[in-house]
């Protein structure tokens, strides 16, 4: 009798009829599991009901018009009890079905090349990633927002427990760390692509690469274990419920199963590419292979196959053909092995390998721990036997062809390396990706190399092929002392000034405004009305208060040591000061001229050094209408983008820093200005949000404005939740950092306008743990508004 601790085969499953690429552990049927396929099929398998062991096809999907790579399980919802099923395939869509329809019911487009994985999570949510490099976020029909950083193809993703946390692992040989899109920590260490995650803990993963390895990984960054046993790619991995012990696939033919980190048992299949593989709830395993079969093995002895179903897999085994130069056998020199003689000493571990001599041919064989006995697991081929000299050799390794690609007339030559037992599309991607082709000629690569190997068995002599391209005064921002007014200038001894300092942004006025303090509201009172003061908050926050008459002492001083090629004369001088003092005062009948939004505009382009006050008489000119549609409309709106946005780099001086970003935030009070933010929002926010790390609470508070900016002009706008995902994102990651409490409350009234009547940006904010992640500021009472607010939007994301 087996050990309990044996896999052995319960069921082999023919249906599917190219390689079966994916596979997921079903919600519905109870016990079941999905598998997808090179035949561009998906299909639901059920346990057969009148039997202990095997599984009949249940429900058959297509919507891919090419191979289809992955698949995974959303998770029941209200309206879908049983959930849904997600694919991804070479056609570069991701498709989703019901399980009471073939056909999808919807799919997901925006990946520029194949989608080779996928992932679930809470409340709906979806992680693919593509050879496109990046990976995408999607909740419903809708991409939330793209994680974009990896240098080639993502190979493997997946959402971690802890909300807001998910990892992706690419063929730039790292795992990348994400939260709330944006990118927390890479992991380096893998020598070759990552092929495969794992979910271990809330605090630990597995991956999986090219290298051969599989490495145990802290979310805090420590490989603490590696594992070595594969001799080949590795693949996929699969974590058994013990949180522990897990399962690998890979090149070499095997699946291995490890416990207590070790490599307990080696089951060897008799195809090459062992693609994939997943645990069932009752512990047994699926397996999915290249020669389109799916096999499950189990430990338990009442699930085991018959005894005929037994002996028909190891016959199958021991027919197999096996190339040494993908398997664990080595260098092998058949006039030195043993003969069958070597078989009568029993093996000392599982999945133990011996090679023999048996008359002119090389037989290898397997151990098997449970049986007592050698299980002979095929013929060797192509070693270091008369035939490796038909091989050809390139870049230090041999192959069973190297074909020359010429992509243009007349221009260099490129070699494109496969092997008999390669996978086609795969060697094609390599190419291509090496060779910086575009990868729309995967499919004709791949085709080509299929077509030219025809009837080859390994080790053939090279062939030639036709080619298939060508057939053929400084103010210190968060300061101590911020009170307005004069102090001594550390460069000149002069007086100095603090551009809007004891500013924090202001409305239009009203009842109890909770940015201002005009009308100062009562908690107590807030407390008993059923009112919410604070969000959702359409009408921007602006940055207007300032002090013309320090602004212009400070400009009229640089102006004095600037280059000779930047100074002003008094005549442009004054133009300014006519401009500052009627964009200064509310009441003014003095209009900004052509003429004077020009010399503002020229002098804004002033050095870095001595900018500050010029932008600083920007910030408050944008704020007039006539400025707001010169300098945001048409050409010019994207010229002061790009300005604003140089001078918001991360290492550019905080002071041009904060003024940039309280500028933008004015541009808000205006059509034209409103229009120009939201066409650049994508490159505003991700510049903006790169400062979150400068430690000055000014820039802070700018912010954290401009964030509330955008999401009260997003609100409303279903539409748009692009936009809002990436607010979320901005917001949240903000948040951790920010220690400034008129920041935070910004930050929290920016939240809770995006979600407001909008339950699909709730439910991506839920996705991303932002409940979770605000929930130390619920005691708050100091201010009251902070606390106030943020029960306000716990309450919103309930």
């Amino acid at each position: 009798m087996a050990s309990p601790s044996t896999y052995r085969l319960s069921c082999s499953i023919p249906g599917h009829e190219m390689d079966v690429r994916g596979l997921a552990a079903a919600v519905f049927p109870e016990g079941g599991f999905v598998s997808v396929s090179r035949d561009r099929s998906a299909r639901v398998w059920a346990p057969n009901l009148s039997e202990t062991r095997g599984y009949t096809e249940m429900h058959c999907m297509n919507g891919h018009t090419n191979f289809v790579s992955c698949v995974c399980i959303i998770a029941p919802n209200e309206t879908y009890p049983r959930g849904l099923i997600a694919t991804g395939g070479n056609d570069n869509i991701i498709c989703v079905f019901s399980l009471d329809r073939p056909d999808p019911m919807f799919t997901l487009t925006g990946h520029k090349n194949t989608v080779c994985t996928l992932s679930a999570g809470k409340f709906g949510t979806l992680l693919s990633g593509s050879w496109d490099t990046t990976a995408k976020v999607w909740l419903s029909d809708k991409c939330m927002m793209t994680l974009q950083g990896h240098t080639a193809a993502v190979w493997a993703v997946v959402i971690l427990p802890e909300q807001g946390l998910m990892l992706t692992g690419s063929a730039d040989k790292t795992v990348k760390l994400w939260k709330a899109g944006r990118c927390e920590r890479t992991y380096s260490g893998h020598e070759d692509c990552v092929r495969g995650l794992a979910v271990v803990s809330d605090v630990e993963f597995l991956s999986c690469s090219n290298d051969a390895s599989i490495r145990r990984w802290m979310v805090t960054g420590e490989c603490v274990q590696v594992y070595y046993s594969h001799t080949n790619y590795i693949y996929s991995l699969s974590v058994f419920p013990n949180g522990q012990d897990f399962v690998s696939t890979g090149e070499d033919r095997t699946v291995r199963i490890w416990k207590n980190g070790e490599c307990a048992q080696t089951i060897r299949l008799p195809t090459q590419s062992v693609w994939c593989c997943c645990v069932l709830p009752n512990g047994d395993i699926a397996v999915g292979a290249s020669d389109g079969i799916i096999r499950v093995f189990t430990e338990k002895d009442e699930r085991v196959a018959s005894a005929q179903d037994l002996q028909a897999f190891e016959d199958e085994l021991s027919k197999a053909t096996i190339d040494p130069k993908t398997g664990d056998l080595g260098d092998i020199k058949p006039e030195e092995l043993p003969g069958r003689e070597h078989l009568d000493e029993p093996g000392n571990r599982d999945g133990q390998t011996r090679l023999i001599k048996e008359g002119n041919n090389v037989e290898a064989y397997q151990w098997s721990m449970s049986e007592g006995r050698w299980m002979k697991i095929g013929d060797v081929v192509g070693g270091s036997s008369k035939d490796s000299s038909k091989r050809v050799m390139y870049e230090g390794k041999e192959y069973d062809f190297v074909f020359t690609i010429d992509v243009n007339e007349g221009g260099p030559s490129m070699k494109l390396p496969y092997n008999v037992a390669d996978d086609p599309w795969l060697a094609a991607h390599n190419f291509l990706q090496k060779n910086d082709l575009n990868p729309m000629f995967l499919d004709q690569v791949a085709n080509f190399i299929i077509e030219n190997t025809k009837g080859h068995t390994l080790g053939p002599a090279p062939a030639s092929a036709v080619d298939p391209f060508t057939g053929s005064g400084r103010y210190i921002p968060g300061a101590a002392d911020e009170r307005p007014g004069f102090g001594a200038d550390p460069f000149t001894g002069a007086g100095r000034y603090i551009p809007g300092s004891g500013s924090t942004g202001t409305t239009p006025a009203g009842v109890a405004d909770p940015f201002t303090g005009r009308n100062a509201y009562s908690s107590a009172a807030l407390q008993k009305s059923v009112t919410n003061i604070y969000f959702p908050k359409m009408d921007g926050v602006f940055f207007e208060q300032a002090n013309p008459t320090q602004i212009f002492a400070k400009l009229r001083e640089l102006n004095g040591s600037a280059p000779e090629d930047h100074r002003l004369n008094d005549t442009v001088l004054s133009n300014l000061e006519k401009l500052l003092l009627s964009i200064s005062d509310c009441k003014s009948p003095d209009q900004p001229t052509a003429d004077q939004i020009s010399i503002l505009w020229r002098t804004s382009h002033w050095p870095e050094d001595i900018v500050f006050p010029v932008l600083d008489i920007l910030r408050l000119a944008v704020r007039h209408p006539e400025v707001n549609a010169q300098l945001c409309g048409g050409t010019e709106g994207a010229s002061l983008c790009n300005l604003l946005l140089g001078l918001m780099s991360p290492q550019g001086r905080p002071a041009n820093q904060m003024l940039a970003l309280r500028t933008f935030c004015n541009c808000f009070s205006g059509s034209h200005g409103r229009s120009l933010l939201l066409s650049q929002r994508e490159a505003v926010l991700s510049r903006a949000a790169d400062l979150r790390s400068v430690c000055n609470k000014n820039i802070h508070v700018a912010l954290a404005t401009l964030v509330l900016n955008y999401a009260g002009i997003l609100h409303g706008r279903p539409s748009e939740i692009e936009a809002k995902a990436q607010c979320l994102s901005v917001a949240s990651s903000a948040l951790e950092v920010v220690q400034d409490k008129e920041a935070v409350f910004r930050l929290l009234v920016a939240l809770g306008t995006t979600v407001a009547g909008d339950s699909t940006a709730k439910d991506l904010a839920r996705s991303l743990g932002v409940n979770s992640q605000i929930t130390k500021y619920a005691g708050v009472s100091d201010p009251a508004k902070v606390g106030e607010c943020c029960r306000l939007v716990m309450d919103e994301l309930q």
